[in-house]
């Protein structure tokens, strides 16, 4: 039995369709990504699963029991740190795990939350606030919040992007890490391809919207941990990232269509320049031939 199972799951806004069809079946401990262009419903998809919207058909199941709301059994990172600027770096892991423990005490939720802080490697830091740290340091705070909830499966909604590229590379390497630290279940949203194959077990492309859906699924048979640069020499990393761009342009170029539509222009004429304008008032005026009027004038002699 899949660990997490969608089935057959659409949603659409306003009467558009956003996601058509979507099928999805995650083993425990298997890391997914799913990769597609921007707009085409990632993070619609990712709200789905994290119970954060509603499907208008279809079901979210885990571990065989259909999810209807939110829950700290999947915890979300977000694209945009999502942090209480009010608080510090252990302050903002703390309410997280006070919300998810109260039957702990307040010296065990503590260290908890210290627990986490110190695998993200931010203890230094535990006592400033988001004002005081770097993009690459906030998304470790909410990496480590979302972990102390000890969820069963961890939803990443496009983590990475906001950062430069060498942050992007060391936090990819941290969710690599803590990944195989705790056996965990992700799943992985993202809009780098190679990043997918990097981190994931299995990478799934999605296809262009509107009404986008799950594309085939490409298995990553590259041991970890992985080598990023021995991957750019490796024959079945460029095979697969060959694969999943090709579905991707494909699916892109089977959503343009051509429209034949009748235009009907002004009927307007450029003015005659070609220095055969009549004079008026003693001089060469340009003026447009459909302004010259011939007309016969009787004169009395």
């Amino acid at each position: 039995m899949s660990f997490l199972e969608l089935n057959n799951v659409s949603k659409s806004f306003g009467g558009h369709a956003v996601l058509k069809d979507v099928n999805l079946s995650i083993a425990k401990g298997e890391f997914v990504a799913i990769v597609g262009f921007s707009g085409a419903g990632k993070t619609t998809l990712m709200s789905i699963i994290a119970g954060l919207l509603k499907p208008d058909t279809g079901t979210v199941k885990l571990e065989g029991r259909e999810m209807g709301g939110p829950g700290p059994d999947r915890g979300l990172v977000f694209q945009n740190y999502s942090l209480l600027t009010w608080l510090t770096v252990f302050e903002n892991v703390k309410l997280a795990v006070d919300q998810v423990f109260p039957e702990k005490s307040e010296t065990e939720r503590a260290a908890h939350a210290t627990e986490f802080i110190e695998m993200v490697n931010l203890a230094p830091a535990r006592d400033k606030r988001p004002s005081e740290l770097s993009g690459g340091m906030r998304q470790r705070v909410s990496v480590a919040r979302t972990l102390a909830m000890q969820p069963k499966v961890l939803l990443c909604d496009e983590p990475l992007s906001a950062l430069d590229a060498l942050t992007r590379a060391n936090l990819q390497d941290e969710i690599a890490r803590i990944r195989t630290l705790h056996n965990q279940t992700v799943v992985l949203i993202t809009n780098d391809p190679d990043e997918g194959i990097y981190l994931a077990d299995r990478i799934i492309p999605l296809t262009a919207g509107p009404g986008a859906t799950l594309g085939p699924s490409f298995t990553v048979d590259i041991p970890h941990p992985r080598d990023r640069k021995a991957l750019n020499h490796d024959p079945h990393f460029k095979q697969i990232r060959r694969d999943v761009i090709d579905f991707l342009l494909g699916s892109k170029g089977a959503r343009h269509a051509t429209v034949s539509k009748k235009l009907v222009l002004p009927d307007l004429e450029p003015e005659d320049l070609s220095g055969r304008a009549p004079l008026i008032g003693g001089r060469r005026t340009a003026i447009r031939r459909s302004e010259i009027k011939r007309e016969t004038v009787e004169v009395d002699s």
